[in-house]
């Protein structure tokens, strides 16, 4: 089935990659531009990733949560990381990291990025077709992040996906 709306996730990757290949990140080529697209970033994923740690300290963790957020700071090597962290007192008691979205730019990346903590996998918990297609962002960003570290595993080169070549991006469809 072809569709003719990218999906968001696939069109933040297609950003991603289009900025590999063109080597800056959103119009930036200096590492300070790049710096301040990245504090922008962060302060625009604020209220988004309070709501979802809110969201799971609501419906997982019954309100006894506290939200955290590390603001933007400098890691030990130079980059820029900003964390918004979810913690609670069993996750404490066991010595367990928060439940975590962090923004890293490292000093040697072209551009940030996010992950968890602890991001790996995720439950498979499927017995209907609801629930199979309720899974769909999920998928999305498994795949996107499967994509994404592909690209990595070729040393950030971009011509590994095919539609960032620019005689396929002209055979397009507008």
């Amino acid at each position: 089935m072809t569709t003719t709306t990218i999906p968001a996730p696939l069109e933040a990757l297609t950003r991603h990659f289009i900025d590999l290949r063109d080597g800056n990140h959103f119009g930036h080529v200096t590492r300070s531009g790049k710096e301040s697209a990245f504090a922008e970033a962060v302060h625009l994923l604020d209220a988004p990733a309070r709501r979802v740690l809110a969201e799971f300290d609501d419906h997982l963790l019954v309100g006894i949560g506290k939200i955290d957020a590390t603001g933007l700071h400098r890691d030990a090597t130079g980059g820029l990381l900003a964390s918004w962290l979810l913690t609670w007192p069993e996750q404490r008691a066991a010595k367990l990291a928060p439940i975590s979205i962090i923004a890293t730019y490292g000093a040697g990346f072209h551009h940030p990025h996010l992950r968890g903590a602890t991001i790996r996998e995720w439950p498979l918990n499927v017995a209907t077709a609801e629930q199979a297609e309720e899974l769909v962002p999920v998928l999305r960003t498994i795949a996107g992040a499967d994509i994404h570290n592909l690209v990595f595993q070729v040393g950030g080169d971009w011509r590994i996906i095919p539609a960032l070549h620019p005689a396929v991006a002209e055979r397009r469809p507008a």
